[in-house]
């Protein structure tokens, strides 16, 4: 057996067997990297949609809206995930609004990769040790009139759906509401072709493509979303 060809043996052998452990070691996380996801959004749905006993999620044209209830089963919210471009990452949002669209309650950023410092800010400003999360905060009881907007170095109306840039920041910041303006629209004109689905009560027995979580017992998260 010459030289090369005992090298190719050991190669295509390490190549298998690397490719095993891999295989082997994404069979035992992906579970785990699942649960903390569901947990994490569950925790993110609980704050979004304050006042909610019970969300129900349900598909419609593709899209999964999350559907807050009260104790009578009374429609008190709507939110959704939605993602897009910012200024050097993916940044993936869920938005929770009044059962009418018209008012944003709080938003949560959930997975975004920005400048450390500047574009990170979005999420926490390590530097506002008051109010870490003061952007984020800023959507909060937000009314949405036409579209959500931004200014900066000025004093945003927040009836008037403004918030204030990131200074530094301004592409990161003007990422979130583009991304979600455009959800909203999007959303908006859905549910608006679909009101015979009669979502402002919840239904007693949950569809094929959706299912329920009672949030009773979150931030801890022990039931996941499906």
């Amino acid at each position: 057996m010459t030289k090369s060809y005992r090298l190719i043996i050991v190669l295509t052998v390490t190549a298998i067997l690397s490719g095993l452990l891999l295989s082997l070691l994404n069979l035992h996380t992906s579970p785990l990297i699942e649960a903390y996801q569901n947990k994490v959004l569950n925790e993110a749905l609980s704050s979004v949609l304050p006042g909610s006993d019970k969300i129900n999620d349900r598909i419609i044209e593709n899209k999964r809206f999350y559907f807050g209830y009260d104790k009578q089963g009374n429609i008190t919210g709507i939110a959704f995930l939605t993602e897009g471009n910012g200024f050097q990452s993916k940044l993936r949002i869920l938005v929770g609004t009044d059962s009418e669209m018209t008012r944003i309650t709080k938003i949560r950023i959930l997975e975004q990769k920005e400048t450390p410092g500047l574009g990170t800010k979005i999420d926490t400003d390590p530097s506002n040790k008051a109010n870490p999360q003061w952007f984020s905060k800023q959507f909060e009881d937000l009314n949405i009139g036409d579209k959500v907007s931004y200014v900066k170095n000025q004093t945003p109306d927040k009836s008037a759906g403004q918030i204030m840039a990131i200074t530094g920041a301004t592409i990161s910041s003007k990422a979130v509401v583009d991304i979600i303006n455009s959800a909203l629209i999007e959303n908006k004109r859905i549910l608006s072709k679909n009101t015979d689905l009669n979502i402002g009560q919840c239904p007693d027995i949950e569809s094929d493509n959706g299912g329920g979580i009672n949030l009773e017992n979150l931030p801890e998260g022990a039931e996941s979303v499906s």
